[in-house]
């Protein structure tokens, strides 16, 4: 390691938890820098499959400490709900500490929401009704409410009050909604800001020791590099940074002490909500990918859309965040499929381009530029080393890495644990 960052290369829902899963075992510190409730990793271990929201994946060894960083949205109610579904299935939560500085989403940030997408109508997001545009809102305009606010009842109504003061008005002559009252705001999150009291901390102080001292922290993103708020596809993102850079935000961590930068794609694309989407198909294949993929959004249950592999979002995401080596997810999805095609550019605009148009109206006019391989027709979810791959699926990693320039260290063959291909050395 010592300093890990795994991130997204895609629209989110890449197996960046799978990823971390593998290397969290060699870890001192696991900790999520950005997102909220509205992200969600699937982690298998053996027989069994663990959904998490807002706790570091991580969470799954025990002894390691887990964070949720400053930069990252708390839910308290949907936190303790997770929390307390986990450790009925035997989960430790000892170890586990939430920043303070972490902002906190509150009743009238879910309606805000609701109302909004509702006012959109055709226009809207396609967001996943977690709130984290209003809260990361409040968080710029010095209106939220952070952790350290949550724990303290005269504080916490203190800020609720302030904060009513901007909404009621939105609410009832924007939306035409009776106004919040102050105390039955507090009510509704104030059993879960007790329960989470004792776990809440200055984390940020313990991981810049941590770092200094050579500790092994490996830092994990929600969403995709394409969710960025500043470098994603525009408005169709999420409101926080996904991007390696963000867990400088999200931490407290300096940009420095970051060693190794990990980027996690699909063996194909798929997004949740809308905006533009070249490689989609909406046809056969998409649907194919789908349910063999199971693609439905951990969080919302949603389907996602589906497509091919687009090599010029990872060769972009790749450059943007100087990505050190490549973790390729669910391989094993594609084995029915043949021929394959792979996206290696665009054709926008009367030109060949290479790399994803940050204006997201030209971005919506490019077409893509397929490369065809063949299938491999035989299943991946046995083989344990690269040789142990079929030819075909061989020369697709290949295509992979000639494409980006990026080496790949790591292969997903299956959604279990073990059913992972890791090149020797190629993570350390």
């Amino acid at each position: 390691m010592p300093v890990t960052v795994v991130f997204g290369m895609q629209w989110g829902d890449e197996g960046k938890g799978r990823t971390v899963d593998l290397l969290a075992a060699e870890a001192d510190y696991v900790v999520r820098y950005s997102g909220g409730a509205n992200a969600g990793h699937t982690v298998v271990v053996g027989d069994q499959k663990y959904a998490l929201r807002l706790v570091p994946s991580g969470i799954l060894y025990p002894g390691k400490w887990c964070f949720m960083g400053g930069g990252t949205a708390i839910d308290p109610v949907s936190l303790v709900s997770e929390m307390d579904d986990l450790i009925a299935r035997g989960i430790d939560f000892s170890h586990y500490r939430v920043s303070g500085s972490a902002h906190v989403v509150m009743p009238y940030h879910k309606l805000l929401e609701q109302l909004d997408e509702e006012r959109l109508g055709s226009r809207r997001i396609g967001t996943t009704a977690r709130a984290q545009g209003p809260l990361y809102s409040d968080r710029s305009a010095r209106w939220g409410v952070r952790m350290w606010d949550l724990i303290d009842r005269e504080r916490l109504a203190e800020r609720v009050e302030s904060a009513l003061q901007v909404k009621n008005p939105l609410f009832q002559y924007a939306y035409g909604h009776e106004p919040l009252q102050t105390e039955d705001v507090v009510k509704e999150v104030w059993p879960a800001a007790e329960r989470l009291r004792p776990y809440v901390a200055q984390v940020e102080l313990t991981l810049a020791q941590a770092a200094k001292e050579g500790k092994r922290i490996l830092m994990e993103g929600a969403q995709g590099a394409f969710l960025d708020l500043g470098y994603g596809t525009y408005p169709y993102v999420t409101s926080s940074h996904p991007v390696p850079g963000g867990a400088c935000l999200g931490t407290g961590i300096g940009p420095r002490q970051i060693d190794k930068v990990i980027g996690v794609a699909k063996a194909y694309t798929s997004r949740v909500g809308a905006g533009p989407f070249p490689a989609e198909q909406d046809n056969e294949i998409g649907a194919h990918i789908r349910e063999r993929g199971h693609e439905y959004g951990t969080v919302t249950g949603r389907p996602r859309r589906c497509g091919w592999l687009d090599l010029a979002m990872v060769r972009t995401a790749a450059l943007l965040n100087a990505a050190d080596v490549l973790g390729i997810a669910r391989l094993d999805i594609l084995d029915d499929l043949d021929p394959i095609l792979v996206c290696t550019a665009y054709r926008c605009d009367g030109q060949e381009v290479r790399y994803v148009p940050s204006d997201t109206r030209v971005f919506a006019r490019c077409q893509p530029v397929y490369q065809e391989l063949p299938g491999w027709r035989t299943s991946t979810q046995e083989a344990r080393h690269f040789a142990e791959l079929p030819s075909a699926a061989r020369a697709y990693l290949e295509v992979i890495a000639r494409e980006t320039g990026i080496p790949i260290a790591v292969v997903g063959v299956g959604e279990r644990r073990e059913q992972a291909i890791v090149q020797p050395g190629a993570l350390a």
